[in-house]
């Protein structure tokens, strides 16, 4: 489980996630964009957001419905969401 539950550090995480997961090669985690739409303009489509939420699943021990997939456009967003999730189950 990653070390870091306020928003900074679940957004570092999620960015290592996306680069590693969809094998980004100009992309660091400094340089990526938190804000930065994924569908719009990363490119990332179903399947990939798929598979990054299972990973954030396993990461992050929580559930992400299905449903809320258009809901996480951004690493912002993703955090937030992830930050919530965490936040209720403690």
């Amino acid at each position: 489980m990653p070390a870091s539950h306020d928003v900074k550090g679940i957004i570092r995480h999620v960015a290592e996630i996306i680069i590693e997961e969809l094998k980004l090669e100009d992309v660091t985690v400094e340089t990526f964009n938190p804000d930065m739409d994924l569908v719009d303009e990363l490119g990332i489509d179903s399947m990939d957001l798929a598979t990054i939420a299972l990973v954030l699943q396993d990461e992050y021990k929580i559930t992400i419905d299905e449903d809320d997939y258009p809901k996480l456009k951004t690493i912002r967003l993703i955090a937030d969401y992830i930050e919530e999730k965490l936040a209720s189950k403690n």
